[in-house]
């Protein structure tokens, strides 16, 4: 049996870690070895990944790479086992879920910000308005809820939860209009990459 890799997780990467897991990233456990944090996005995104993954190089044995078969670039970190922790909060029977201690974990900007840049969007319309939305359909009403006090509680963003109708079913969406919206921006502007710029209202 392979024993754990102990690497210690800095609080800036613990950070970053959790916001990926609130987006597109995700944790695989591999029994007592530990937990791996795997990433993957579209070729449109390389330099995103380029950047998560000098964040986090200590914690990965190899480079970036990207599929001959759809071109999507990725990497995963080691078998962590402070990443099992992580595994426990946010997973049950496999499925990725919200933290009843959510309120605890979605504390910094860079987090809120590596959220966005996996999970949101901009609606903008020049001269008239401008919103983001955090796509969070795979999770439950309560569970997005919970992440909606977070964002209230913790950086004073106010937002909304609405039911977005998709094939016949309804799923939460977290909606940042105007009461909210200056307050978010001024924290993840700084975090988001150029390849994001899409997702920011112009200057």
């Amino acid at each position: 049996m392979r024993s754990p890799i102990l690497i210690h997780i800095s609080k800036v990467q613990r950070e970053i870690i959790i916001g990926s897991i609130l987006g597109d990233g995700s944790l695989e456990f591999d029994g007592n070895v530990g937990t791996r944090l795997q990433i993957k996005q579209c070729a449109k995104y390389k330099n995103y990944v380029i950047w998560l993954h000098k964040k986090l190089k200590n914690l990965c044995k190899s480079e970036p790479k990207q599929r001959k078969d759809n071109n999507q670039w990725y990497f995963s970190t080691r078998a962590l086992k402070e990443l099992t922790s992580l595994y426990n909060l946010f997973y049950n029977k496999e499925r990725k879920i919200i933290p009843k201690n959510i309120s605890k974990l979605l504390i910094s900007p860079i987090t809120l910000a590596v959220w966005y840049m996996d999970d949101g969007g901009l609606d903008y319309r020049p001269k008239s308005h401008y919103s983001f939305i955090l796509n969070t359909q795979s999770f439950s009403s309560e569970e997005v809820n919970s992440l909606s006090r977070a964002l209230r509680e913790n950086f004073g963003i106010r937002a909304s939860v609405y039911s977005s109708l998709c094939r016949g079913k309804r799923y939460p969406r977290i909606y940042i209009g105007v009461k909210g919206r200056d307050k978010f921006l001024s924290l993840v502007r700084s975090y988001v990459l150029n390849c994001f710029s899409h997702k920011l209202p112009p200057l």
